[in-house]
């Protein structure tokens, strides 16, 4: 089944295709909203305003575009209305960040081949703390045409901007990336300084990361293990490849069984 044959059952009344329809969209929305906010819990909660939003306008879906096009606009046109996140709030910029990598260098009390769950923390923390140096239009341009790899019509449309506009916009957000990441970033570069097994203990001791609870990793990395899939594609595309090696684990939250609790309290109540 198809998410636009899932809609037009949803639209008609099927419990069932409204809840497969969630269940297939939410994950892809929970990690534009992680990447764009860099916070769970935020991210969290406007997955779930966004998802309802869906819900409730679906039967306005004209059916002229993809599904997940029409929702990708739902969620880019929540975020923008949203308050900015605390992390957004922070104005992070790359020289800013760039003095935290450097100042946060110590000891490899991990070697590179040492997998840990911390290593792989530090690395999708500090690509999201990338993410935050881009103003929102030119992090959702990156996230859209480069992480999540769509067409650039497809993501112009979901932008509301011309074609022309978003290419300028991605051009701009892939220079800034690929500049401050060969100058800093040991997996795209092997003249930078930084090694994620580095950062490590200065994190832990900032409190950037936990060593109870990973917010982002999802399964435990070495250095040398990120550094070699990174390395997979050609030199000019390693920067790109460290973001579009993250994984972090999914939400907290399972939104399709939640939205399916909260439409059963309604009509009851109702």
């Amino acid at each position: 089944m198809t998410l636009e044959d899932a809609a037009k059952l949803a639209i008609a009344g099927d419990k069932g295709a409204l809840n497969r329809l969630v269940a297939s969209l939410q994950s892809d929305l929970y990690g534009l909203a992680l990447r764009m906010l860099c916070n769970q819990e935020d991210a969290e909660d406007a997955t779930q305003e966004i998802l309802i939003r869906i819900v409730t306008r679906l039967s306005q879906f004209d059916f002229r575009s993809k599904l997940k096009t029409w929702a990708y606009r739902v969620a880019v046109n929540y975020i923008l209305d949203v308050k900015k996140s605390a992390v957004e709030r922070l104005h992070m910029t790359f020289e800013q960040l760039a003095e935290d990598i450097t100042s946060g260098l110590g000891e490899a009390t991990l070697p590179e081949a040492e997998q840990s769950l911390l290593i792989e923390e530090v690395k999708i923390g500090c690509s999201f703390g990338m993410l935050q140096c881009l103003d929102r239009d030119h992090r959702l341009a990156y996230i859209l045409g480069e992480v999540m790899e769509m067409q650039g019509p497809e993501a112009a449309g979901i932008l509301n901007v011309s074609p022309e506009l978003f290419r300028k916009r991605l051009q701009l957000a892939r220079k800034e990336m690929l500049r401050f990441m060969k100058s800093y970033c040991g997996l795209a570069s092997d003249e930078a300084p930084c090694r994620c097994n580095r950062q490590v203990s200065s994190g832990l001791q900032s409190g950037r990361i936990s060593g109870e609870r990973c917010t982002y990793a999802a399964a435990p990395l070495s250095f040398a293990q990120i550094r070699a899939t990174v390395r997979q594609v050609e030199e000019a595309r390693w920067a790109l490849q460290v973001h579009r090696t993250n994984h972090p684990h999914e939400a907290s939250v399972d939104f399709a069984q939640r939205l399916v609790e909260m439409l059963e309290t309604y009509r009851t109540s109702d």
